[in-house]
């Protein structure tokens, strides 16, 4: 279930944070955070690109509404989506890298399949 991590933010900061996480990744393709952010932006990640995959008016408009940039939005529903059309979920991918070196924290890069 998203949402289920509150990751130390209060709630209209997390939102921010994981509107912006998933936007950088789907315009890049990975992105390197801690395990438990690459978690929840993997949950949501996934929910756009299936959204993209219905490709009716009312998903375009809930994906414009979350993702931050119009471009990204654009390249999500005309090339990303597609790409996964015969695929049911697993759309990202997490790879462990090991302790941060400032605090230890695990981190992770989480990367579109």
């Amino acid at each position: 279930m998203p949402g289920a991590r509150k990751l130390g933010r209060t709630t209209d900061q997390r939102r921010a944070m994981l509107r912006a996480m998933v936007t950088y990744l789907l315009e890049n393709g990975k992105i390197e955070t801690t395990v438990t952010r690459a978690k929840e932006v993997s949950s949501m990640a996934e929910k756009m690109i299936t959204l993209g995959k219905a490709g009716d008016l009312h998903s375009k408009r809930q994906i414009y509404a979350y993702v931050t940039k119009e471009d990204v939005a654009k390249k999500l529903i005309d090339e990303i989506a597609p790409k996964y059309a015969d695929r049911n979920g697993g759309y990202t991918r997490i790879i462990k890298t090991g302790p941060r070196r400032g605090d230890a924290a695990e981190m992770a890069i989480i990367q579109l399949v």
